[in-house]
């Protein structure tokens, strides 16, 4: 079985935003993503709206044919927006103002009783949830007592090390332990973060994880070939990985 592909259209909504507009449109970036083989959508809804708006998940909760997955902060005022959404995943990330992107997964040991609420109100409005943690066994632990179902694994490590050779195969293999770990204790395993079409291939050749997700990758090549080719281009690196 092939990992499915989430594509993240995440930067559509920052150039649209950049100029104050109407456009690029998210709705139709997403069935364009559809169309050429997407598996899901992913949006991370801000706290500071800085590319994807309520309205944006709103009117992607109506249009997708696939599955809409919502990241956001795991406070109140998010989880009570998304109970409103009913998105069909939630995926808890840690998030700061400051930052670019989001770094590092979501130190669930230190709020562990926090998340616990949270994810029990989300579960009882029947959207299921997924967290956004570091490839560490004391965190998929934590996350498994939680009586979620998925996890995505932090891969950032492993992307920006990529060129160097023992970095990368001890993120690499971390990754696969992790990956085995999660799945032992019964989680879907997903992974996200910095992956691109040129480090996407051992990642996706790792047997036990069950959904990449990628974001800036795919937009940013798309602006240089075009939406459906990106998609379709990850897809097929995707899929090639799995082939002997």
């Amino acid at each position: 079985m092939f990992p499915l592909l989430g594509v993240n259209i995440d930067h559509i909504a920052t150039i649209r935003n950049a100029r104050g507009i109407n456009w690029p449109d998210p709705v139709q970036a997403a069935y364009i993503a559809e169309q050429a083989g997407a598996d899901s959508i992913i949006v991370h809804l801000r706290e500071d709206r800085r590319h994807i708006t309520e309205r944006d998940v709103q009117i992607l909760r109506q249009t997708i044919n696939t599955s809409m997955t919502l990241e956001m902060a795991a406070t109140e005022d998010m989880i009570n927006i998304a109970c409103r959404l009913i998105p069909n995943y939630c995926c808890l990330v840690p998030e700061a103002r400051e930052e670019l992107t989001t770094e590092g997964g979501l130190d669930i040991l230190n709020c562990h009783t926090k998340i616990r609420s949270m994810i029990n109100k989300l579960i009882q409005s029947n959207i299921e949830v997924s967290i956004f943690i570091d490839a560490e066994e004391k965190q998929i632990a934590a996350a498994a007592d939680l009586g979620i179902n998925m996890i995505e694994i932090h891969t950032g490590l492993y992307a920006h090390n990529f060129y160097n050779k023992n970095e990368r195969e001890k993120f690499l293999n971390r990754i696969k332990v992790c990956a085995e770990y999660g799945s032992i204790l019964g989680l879907q395993i997903n992974v996200g973060h910095g992956l691109d079409y040129h480090n996407i291939k051992p990642i996706a050749a790792i047997d036990l994880i069950r959904e990449i997700n990628i974001g800036h990758a795919i937009i940013s090549r798309a602006v240089i070939v075009g939406l459906d080719k990106a998609v379709r281009d990850m897809k097929s690196l995707i899929q090639r990985s799995r082939i002997l």
